[in-house]
């Protein structure tokens, strides 16, 4: 099953290291990111659980919940869990699916048989409150993913989200944003009165709107 912008996130009951996770109940009206990984007791994925572990304030401060899975039991979780607290400095303080039957990792299309026949990629879904999924991005396993970014795009969302802008290359939150190009300058008169900076009629720089 291939999964695009837009799909609504399959919804799913599976064990996790937090006990039965009901998906759609569990996100409730949070952002969630769920994200896979190829094994248990691995090298890269231990620093990745660590690492959003660590950022758990960032994600709170988003309304945001962080999802792992892997296709190992939940006994190897467990155990993994510890390796992840004495190697990384951070108790894994988010639920990480037992998928042994892959049954979710059949649902979101995390097994790709070129890369692996039985192990899942390094994927991430974000999906919003409306159990819509808004990106998806897929590692290769020999690469650990960039949380940061992750962060970014969920700033960028929730943002464009709420206001008529999208935001330029490199973005962080702070950062100038684009109006958008189907908003009229009459309209952006009254959206923007702070006024912005029109380097083409199609690209008006203004100031991140939820920061003035």
């Amino acid at each position: 099953m291939s999964l695009r912008l837009g799909d609504t996130a399959p919804d799913f009951t599976q064990d996790s290291t937090e006990g039965s996770i009901d998906f759609h109940q569990w996100a409730g009206d949070s952002w969630v990111v769920l994200f896979s990984h190829p094994a248990d007791f691995t090298p890269v994925c231990t620093t990745e659980l660590g690492e959003v572990s660590r950022l758990k304030p960032e994600f709170d401060k988003r309304n945001v919940k962080a999802i792992g899975l892997s296709v190992d039991p939940l006994e190897d979780h467990k155990a993994w869990a510890g390796d992840i607290q004495e190697t990384q400095g951070s108790s894994l303080n988010f639920p990480l699916l037992a998928d042994h039957d892959r049954k979710v990792s059949d649902l979101y299309d995390m097994v790709h048989p070129n890369a692996d026949s039985t192990l899942t990629v390094r994927s991430v879904f974000i999906i919003d409150p409306n159990k819509k999924i808004r990106l998806t991005i897929t590692y290769p396993a020999s690469t650990g993913r960039n949380f940061t970014e992750i962060l970014r795009v969920i700033d960028s969302l929730q943002l464009t989200d709420g206001y008529k802008v999208a935001t330029p290359v490199n973005w962080t939150d702070g950062d100038d944003c684009i109006i958008v190009p189907s908003v009229s300058n009459d309209q952006a008169k009254e959206l923007f009165p702070q006024g912005w900076d029109e380097k083409k009629s199609y690209l008006r720089m203004v100031k991140q709107p939820n920061k003035t």
